[in-house]
């Protein structure tokens, strides 16, 4: 005679199943995490890279050699003057502005302050920073400052890149400063 055995299906157990849960919400938190990172560090790209063109424009601007202010005799010699560019107001003017927003500039702008068309700078697509600039012949240095309110808390996140004049030499900063990258 034959025996026919019969096996019983096995399911998963209630504990078993917590545990599969219980690690899938916690890769599901670090996968937010991670993401949220992402892009807050995606949006302090915009404050890097413009700071380093406001200092490369810096460079080139105080390379452009100019002549004085009076009209040369003919025959007559004068020397050349290298500067740094003048102050450039806050664009956007106001950090409510920029609070967890983005604000589309125009170029009346980066028109309206000497030292934004000294620079030659503007910024043409939406911004999440507001760029000041302070420079000068008399103090022979210079900051460009990039403040943003990325997650809209009333913290400001600070980037900004400096330099000075040492010897006739524009010496800039290797490195921009962050202060509350993220915030």
């Amino acid at each position: 005679m034959r025996r026919v055995v019969i096996q019983k299906q096995r399911g998963f157990t209630l504990v078993e199943l917590m545990i599969v849960v219980a690690i899938v919400g916690v890769l599901a938190v670090l996968a937010i995490y991670g993401v949220r990172k992402y892009i807050a560090n995606s949006k302090t790209t915009e404050a890097r890279n413009s700071l380093g063109e406001i200092k490369n424009d810096q460079a080139s601007a105080f390379e452009r050699e100019s002549g004085g202010s009076t009209v040369l005799a003919p025959g007559g010699t004068t020397s050349f003057i290298r500067q740094l560019c003048p102050n450039g107001a806050a664009i956007p003017t106001g950090a409510a502005t920029i609070k967890a927003l983005k604000y589309q500039s125009q170029k009346s702008d980066w028109a309206d302050a000497a030292g934004w068309q000294c620079l030659k700078f503007s910024l043409e697509q939406p911004q999440y920073f507001q760029y000041t600039f302070t420079g000068g012949t008399a103090s022979g240095s210079y900051v460009a400052t990039a403040n943003g309110d990325l997650n809209g808390d009333s913290t400001l996140s600070t980037f900004s890149i400096s330099g000075s004049i040492q010897s006739g030499i524009l010496n800039t900063s290797p490195t921009i400063g962050e202060t509350d990258p993220e915030e």
